[in-house]
């Protein structure tokens, strides 16, 4: 059922219906001053008080709602700093780049290892009555002062005892000379010859120039690489007075080659030891170049220990020798044998019609090797 209207009223602040005689609102505590009672009319509908209404335009609103965000993240970085949770940006430096010179490695020379003479054991020899340090040393052409270091005798030597054993060192090899560049006998003959330089006159021929330079047309024509008989005004010309042809009279003196060098000793080596199994003992050197048809190598081998001369002297166009058995010793000695090699020239021939030999170059360093010819006997002891 619906309320009793006609002793209420309503509170104009707050809308709240009270009594009719009410001087006071019991809920937002207003006051009500009296009014008249007004002569009774037709009652009209009473309607409540609105909320006021706030109207905000839109750019407002925007920017309220950035001021709104601002001091919420504000709020935030503040709260997370007091708790330790911000870590504060720290500058990061900007790493600068530094060339760095990289240098080249330098090639290390490997030096080259000189090959070493291996020493060979010392001779042996067996004292035997009139023996001396001096004696023996001129036996296997050594000092006596290397008998007497050797063997730890005395500075005089006195106290060599007949039947002792005694080392003598080995010769030191002498190292062969190194080989020199020759030339060959054409280029050899080429350079020795003398020449003259002509140049063609006009109205010369190669004829004309032939006779009046007593040389054959031909040579002139090899000399200057002419495939004929033509030449030009202004051409130049070497003339090889050396192929002029024969005059009436004594015959010229034909110009020699120039001498060769020493020939360098190959085998064997220098001190090699012989013995009674070696038959025969080859020798070889190295070649000094081509020689002619009246050239030779001469080979010469002396027996030094036998000191009565004897000795084999022997020419040959090859650059080896092989010295026979008939030369070897025949004692048990070891006997120590010289040979040195030299290019000779037949210059004519004797009486006999042997050759005539003339040394044509230098002679090479003189080696050595030992020759024993028969079994060692051995000393008896008393």
């Amino acid at each position: 059922m619906s309320p009793d209207n006609s002793s209420t009223k309503l509170c104009p602040t707050c809308g709240t219906r009270l009594a009719e005689n009410a001087t006071r609102c019991a809920v937002c505590g207003s006051e009500f001053s009296p009014v008249a009672q007004p002569k009774a009319k037709a009652r009209k509908a009473v309607q409540g008080t609105r909320m006021p209404e706030i109207t905000l335009s839109l750019p407002v609103v925007l920017i309220l709602l950035a001021v709104a965000i601002a001091v919420g993240a504000l709020a935030l970085f503040f709260t997370l700093q007091a708790t330790d949770r911000v870590i504060s940006p720290t500058d990061v430096p900007t790493a600068t780049v530094t060339a760095t010179i990289t240098l080249t490695p330098t090639e290390t020379l490997i030096p080259t290892e000189t090959p070493t003479l291996t020493p060979e054991p010392p001779f042996e020899y067996v004292v035997k009555t009139g023996d001396t340090c001096y004696s023996i040393a001129a036996f296997f052409n050594v000092s006596a002062n290397v008998i007497i270091l050797t063997n730890n005798l005395n500075s005089s030597c006195t106290d060599l005892i007949v039947g002792q054993t005694v080392y003598v060192p080995r010769p030191t090899p002498t190292p062969p000379p190194a080989p020199t560049a020759t030339l060959e006998p054409a280029a050899a003959t080429r350079a020795a010859c003398q020449t003259v330089e002509y140049t063609v006159q006009a109205n010369d021929t190669l004829s004309s120039i032939s006779l009046n330079y007593n040389v054959p047309m031909q040579a002139i024509k090899d000399w200057n690489g002419l495939s004929t008989d033509n030449v030009y005004l202004n051409q130049p010309l070497i003339i090889p007075l050396c192929m002029r042809a024969a005059t009436a009279g004594p015959s010229p003196t034909p110009t020699s080659p120039p001498p060769y060098n020493a020939p360098s000793l190959l085998l064997p080596a220098d001190g090699a030891p012989f013995s009674l199994a070696d038959n025969s003992v080859t020798l070889q050197w190295a070649s000094v170049g081509t020689l002619r048809d009246n050239e030779r190598y001469q080979v010469i081998v002396e027996d030094v220990t036998a000191g009565t001369g004897r000795r084999i002297v022997d020419y040959v166009s090859d650059t080896k020798f092989i010295v026979p058995s008939t030369f070897r010793p025949q004692d048990n000695t070891p006997h120590v044998m010289r040979w040195w090699v030299v290019v000779v020239r037949q210059t004519g021939t004797d009486d006999r019609g042997d050759p005539i030999w003339t040394v044509a170059g230098s002679a090479s360093t003189p080696r050595v090797f030992t020759w024993t010819g028969a079994a060692t006997v051995p000393t008896p002891t008393k």
